[in-house]
């Protein structure tokens, strides 16, 4: 069991031990934390918060004891219940709120919740606020009195809210997908897509929507992380109903991947490039990425005459490099697309309709867009960690193994083969205890030898600290 405290949150297992797992000591402890940083912030003794959670089991749990430890710290709740990452982002400033948390464990499994803190803009917070809140959470905190408790409402529309933002953007073209009378199929694992892009779909004139794992019961029906080895299901009713393109989405509907009308995997990565692609073709600009993500979309934003930029992992840490460089779209490869025109924050339902818009303009499709990008492939590899497993050491070693090559340690280590158009990245997770260990080539068979070779280094670094590879 595990509590990981990170700039993807708060996040840990349920049950068990305080100060080992997210149990209701904690969640109380970060909650407050986070409000008397808020308060501070706003030089205030009240301060206004959005709360909101995905369908998984333990979240009303968790929403209940996070509502009540903010009105005990004087701070007022607008609970949105039931929603999605980026409908929690929008809903921030929508209400004029102070800050919002969203609770939720995005990919990790039923047994995960977490806590993602949202500062005034619906951003998540910097690093540096991050560490003042784990700071305050060891700290004493004083109470409100009983008459200085904080208010709790509902706002059940938020969805709704978001959903219309969407329809207002000058690349949605509403007409256009009414017009094509797309079939699309849709996994939304038993969680709050299951709400929020049945909704879209029926709202972009979508008339044929295959839902499949739609109930918002939080039992998940597969692995939540939208990895092609978690979605042969979706892939099988796309290709046996004749669907014209297969959507599916993590838990807290921050993550698309998306599924050809054949069945196959267009990929997470290559939803982030299409819908680039379809922006860049209508406003030229700049893109960001995250340095665990393909290639290809430096490739297509250097054909259209832009400049791509790559940050370190963490969404946070790619919307401060899209304000940098004034970028037009970004995210990251996870399936994870940053629109700036409606927010800054991963939006599994803007990539929905941009990628919906695309197709019905150009009246190709899904399978026929994928032949006209470079071709990369990817092998995702995780090595979980013994306790106490000192990973900073085991990436030193691999980056004196390999110091002639160029390489870049801003996230862990990643290590570029240009000439062959290859790279390798090795990082601690934000969210699991485990290393990553991604590697891509423009061939497959390259991509996996190189990733099991790096694996094998790896654990012959770590000397027997990290265990199998998963």
């Amino acid at each position: 069991m595990a509590l990981i405290k990170s700039i993807s949150g708060i996040r840990g297992t349920i049950g068990g031990a305080s100060g080992e797992n997210l149990t209701p000591i904690d969640v109380v402890k970060f909650t407050t934390a986070f409000a008397e940083l808020v308060k501070q912030q706003k030089k205030s003794l009240r301060a206004t918060f959005v709360v909101g959670r995905d369908a998984r089991i333990s979240g009303n749990m968790v929403s209940q004891i996070v509502c009540g430890a903010l009105q005990s710290v004087g701070c007022d709740v607008v609970d949105v219940g039931l929603t999605t990452t980026p409908t929690i982002a929008m809903a921030i400033p929508n209400l004029h709120a102070d800050a919002g948390i969203m609770i939720t464990a995005s990919h990790n499994p039923i047994q995960w919740n977490a806590l993602k803190l949202m500062n005034h803009e619906g951003e998540f917070i910097s690093d540096v606020e991050g560490k003042k809140v784990l700071e305050r959470s060891e700290q004493q905190i004083e109470y409100a009195d009983v008459l200085n408790i904080g208010m709790y409402s509902r706002y059940d529309h938020a969805i709704r809210d978001h959903i219309e933002a969407i329809l207002k953007l000058n690349l949605v073209d509403k007409q256009a997908i009414e017009t094509a009378d797309f079939s699309v199929a849709v996994d939304a694992v038993n969680s709050t897509g299951g709400i929020a892009v049945l909704e879209l779909l029926q709202a972009l004139g979508v008339k044929t929507i295959l839902p499949l794992n739609c109930t918002p019961n939080g039992m998940f029906a597969h692995n939540p992380e939208p990895l092609p080895e978690n979605l042969t299901e979706i892939a099988a009713l796309t290709r046996k109903t004749g669907a014209d393109i297969g959507f599916a989405v993590d838990p807290d509907v921050d993550r698309l991947a998306t599924i050809a009308d054949d069945g196959s995997m267009f990929g997470e990565e290559y939803t982030l490039v299409a819908v680039a692609d379809y922006v860049l073709q209508h406003r030229r600009g700049n893109t960001v990425s995250n340095m665990s993500s393909s290639r290809a979309l430096r490739d297509i934003t250097e054909k259209a005459g832009g400049s791509y930029f790559a940050s370190a992992v963490g969404e946070v840490n790619v919307v401060a490099m899209m304000k940098e460089h004034h970028a037009v779209i970004g995210g990251e490869g996870n399936g994870g697309v940053i629109y700036p025109d409606l927010h800054y924050g991963r939006d599994a339902l803007v990539g929905i309709a941009l990628i919906l818009s695309y197709l019905a303009k150009t009246k190709q499709k899904i399978s026929q867009l994928k032949t006209t990008y470079p071709l990369y492939f990817i092998s995702k590899n995780k090595i979980e960690l013994h306790p106490g497993a000192d990973v900073d050491a085991v990436l030193k070693k691999m980056e004196e193994k390999y110091r002639h090559t160029p390489h870049s340690t801003i996230d862990g280590l990643k290590i570029d083969f240009d000439k062959e158009k290859e790279w390798v990245h090795l990082r601690k997770s934000n969210t699991e205890p485990i290393i990553r260990i991604y590697a891509e080539s423009a061939n497959e068979k390259r991509a996996l030898a190189l990733a099991q070779k790096i694996v094998g280094e790896v654990n012959e670094c770590g000397d027997r600290m990290l265990t199998d590879c998963l």
